[in-house]
């Protein structure tokens, strides 16, 4: 496989300039065709990034963190990392598709079952796309990057696995389903880590990209495998484990705290909470006399990146139909029906959320795109010592390239055959060896 990515750009001013068009090859790609790829990434090591600047002007934030912004103030709703967020975005895809483990900075939204995860993305997005049921209904990541549309007011989304057809809200979650059963066989309770990558475009949307993982469970129910959740506890793991991802731990506040799937194990791998943000779903779900203010204070369960509470369309809601400009209409009457949450009302809200989300994960872009820098010229000398023990090189006509794969697969045939006839060079006298060796065996 041969995947152009889009790599790092000069940041000039503090905005994101034009940017470099790379190829890149995960070492398991065929040799033959890395040679290639690789050498036309020379360009990148001698790529210099100056110290990195506030992204916008009217947005800065470096001298404070993020969840003392005020919000609700023009100045700190402007909405940053436009230009950054697409460069990680391509960087995402070619991982997911060679199968790289370059340390990405990006969102990763976790959570128990009905915990509100699937709510909580359809609120930043504003539409309701997202498969529904009851179980196990995520059974792949989802990877869901997405993009402001300036110039017109259409929405669609996109599939990395079907570039350039445009999907409605309503065929979005019919291939979601659809290519989760062609890659797991059916409607069973299986998963898989292989990621769905779907691109929204919409001019209500903020830039942003999240990772939905599936929602943990501890007893397997129905056909679900008997290990699920060692299963799903080892993908989230592998998400979570990236020291430049952030996450997003998502927690019903009608439930107890202590019991919180999502917060153990964000806590396991960020024991300080220096990468964690925690969201509080179901607000309105509490028992009377009870609310959720000390937790969004930071009191009950202190967090660097802090709480923010939502409130969602609940199951007979989405049973009635209600639509999510509807339930946002709502969310934010509800909160200004409730007093209690005046106090806190930089920490409550959808559109607050996506704003915070927007800036953090920004921010993280900027400060770790040196590292991932760093990491891609890592696998370029990797690969590149390892394409040079494949002797002959690699020319740049798809002629010379089949020549090339031609004598590399001849070779192995010869070696193959040597070593079933015991003829081989190199022959191991300690032991049976070729054909023998198999009929010993067998």
């Amino acid at each position: 496989k041969i995947c152009h990515i889009t790599m790092l750009r000069c940041v000039s001013r503090g905005i994101l300039s034009t940017s470099r068009s790379c190829l890149i090859s995960h070492p398991s790609v065929l040799p033959i065709l890395g040679y290639s790829i690789y050498r036309t990434t020379q360009h990148l090591t001698n790529t210099v990034l100056p110290h990195p600047q506030p992204l916008i002007r009217r947005a800065q934030y470096t001298t404070h963190p993020i969840s003392s912004v005020d919000l609700t103030d023009e100045k700190s709703r402007e909405v940053v990392g436009a230009s950054l967020l697409p460069v990680v975005n391509k960087l995402q895809e070619v991982c997911a598709l060679v199968g790289s483990e370059l340390n990405l900075p990006q969102i990763i939204v976790i959570g128990g079952q009905s915990s509100g995860k699937s709510s909580v993305l359809e609120n930043l997005v504003g539409k309701d796309f997202l498969p529904r049921g009851s179980g196990l209904v995520t059974r792949r990541p989802l990877v869901l990057q997405l993009y402001p549309n300036t110039e017109s007011s259409e929405e669609w989304g996109e599939f990395a696995h079907k570039p350039g057809s445009k999907f409605t809200f309503g065929q979005i979650k019919h291939e979601v389903e659809e290519e989760t059963d062609k890659l797991l066989g059916g409607k069973s309770k299986k998963i898989s880590p292989e990621p769905i990558i779907l691109k929204i475009h919409s001019p209500k949307v903020l830039p942003l990209t999240l990772v939905d993982t599936p929602g943990m469970t501890r007893v397997p129910v129905g056909d679900q495998p008997q290990d699920i959740e060692d299963q799903i506890r080892k993908m989230v793991h592998q998400y979570i484990n990236n020291p430049n991802a952030i996450i997003l731990a998502v927690h019903a506040a009608n439930q107890d705290l202590a019991t919180s799937d999502a917060l153990k194990f964000a806590r396991e791998v960020d024991p300080e909470g220096r990468r964690t943000v925690g969201v509080l779903t179901k607000l309105d779900l509490m028992d009377k006399g009870t609310d959720a203010v000390e937790i969004l204070l930071g009191k009950a369960y202190p967090l660097k990146l802090g709480f923010v509470g939502v409130v969602a369309r609940s199951q007979q809601d989405i049973l009635a139909g209600k639509s999510i400009s509807r339930a946002l209409k709502d969310e934010h009457d509800w909160f200004k029906s409730n007093t209690i949450y005046n106090s806190v009302s930089t920490q409550v809200g959808s559109d607050i959320l996506a704003l915070k989300c927007n800036r953090i994960l920004t921010r993280q872009i900027r400060d770790k795109l040196p590292d991932v820098k760093n990491q891609i010229r890592a696998a370029i000398k990797n690969t590149e010592k390892e394409l040079a023990t494949y002797g002959s090189p690699v020319g740049q006509t798809m002629s010379e390239q089949g020549w090339v794969l031609m004598d590399l697969i001849n070779k192995f045939v010869h070696q193959f055959k040597s070593d079933i006839d015991g003829v081989r060079e190199e022959i191991v006298t300690s032991q049976i060896n070729g054909g023998a060796r198999i009929r010993y065996i067998f």
